[in-house]
């Protein structure tokens, strides 16, 4: 059979075909074309659990494929970053929240599990959390202030729990301790919900956790002696702020997030913007009302600023306190 040379106008039609022939790829290629897995790092039914899954819904929404939510509670609620930076492919098919504890934990062990300013990427800044101390209804603490003064006379006794080692519920209340001159025993849990059943069990004495608590203090099983943020909870009035307390401290802990390092910018871009719309629904925003929490987007570049200056601010926090990572 003869073969036919290529012409120079027959390779010009040749190429100009080229493009119809790898169009059907390219859509097929488009982002996202499977589902995406979305890890929580701390247990099922908290606060950040019930938040994050109706983020990942929203998302699903817009995005026309699944955003599944796996918990990998634990280890402070650094297991999500850990994942990414473990050898996950930066094809935006994996994603975690990234609590302020990502930039904590690794400067607080002799063996870092990860960089934090290396293996991770910043997609978007979602919010910041209402934080508060709260004991038992029946505690013989009305205020903080009580509180303090009993723990300044029985140095070690007052035990509080926290979702984990790193937290800034674990930070703040370390501050305090040392602002005033006492000695705290931090128990860490793996969520919320642990922490908040250790309380009610009489196991812990104070518990340091997020809003998670609203509605036990509402029922009238929890006493709130005070929120974290820069003025009064709306939900909760009466409860003093520590600034108004004396104690200059201020936490509210933004939260995002994150995929592996390396990621196409063209799917941080569409990853972006989906998060952006997904953070202003209206589901997601009654939970965050609900939580009195607000929402305090950065995008991909401003978020990786942030996370740049929360990480060398904590570090130098660390070092102040010299805290370790139990």
């Amino acid at each position: 059979m003869p073969i036919t040379p290529i012409t120079r106008r027959s390779a010009l039609g040749l190429a100009a075909g080229l493009p119809l022939l790898t169009r059907p790829a390219l859509a097929q290629s488009r982002f996202p074309d499977k589902p995406i897995r979305m890890i929580v790092p701390w247990s099922p039914g908290g606060g950040t659990d019930v938040l994050m899954r109706a983020l990942s819904d929203a998302m699903s929404r817009r995005l026309g494929q699944t955003v599944v939510v796996e918990n990998r509670s634990g280890a402070g609620g650094i297991l999500g970053a850990q994942t990414l930076a473990g050898g996950t492919r930066p094809d935006g098919y994996t994603l975690s929240q990234i609590p302020i504890s990502v930039f904590r934990y690794p400067q607080m062990v002799a063996r870092a599990p990860f960089d934090p300013m290396k293996d991770i990427t910043y997609i978007a800044q979602i919010t910041g959390y209402l934080f508060g101390t709260a004991v038992r209804a029946d505690a013989p603490w009305k205020d903080l202030k009580e509180l303090l003064v009993y723990a300044k006379a029985n140095p070690g006794k007052v035990t509080y729990g926290t979702p984990g080692a790193g937290t800034s519920l674990h930070i703040t209340m370390e501050q305090i301790a040392a602002k005033e001159g006492i000695e705290f025993t931090h128990v860490p849990f793996r969520g919320a919900s642990e922490n908040m059943q250790s309380l009610l069990a009489g196991d812990t004495m104070v518990c340091a956790e997020t809003s998670a608590w609203g509605e036990l203090v509402k029922d009238g099983k929890f006493r709130l002696l005070c929120t974290w943020g820069a003025e009064r909870a709306k939900s909760f009035p009466d409860a003093p702020t520590l600034k108004e307390l004396g104690i200059d401290i201020v936490s509210t802990s933004p939260y995002g997030v994150g995929g592996p390092a390396g990621m196409d910018p063209a799917v941080v871009a569409v990853l972006e913007r989906v998060l952006k719309e997904a953070l202003e629904d209206p589901a997601h925003v009654a939970l965050l009302d609900r939580f009195d929490m607000t929402p305090a987007y950065l995008n991909s570049a401003d978020y990786t600023v942030a996370a740049r200056k929360q990480y060398e601010e904590d570090g130098a926090m660390i070092r102040r306190l010299n805290l370790r990572a139990g």
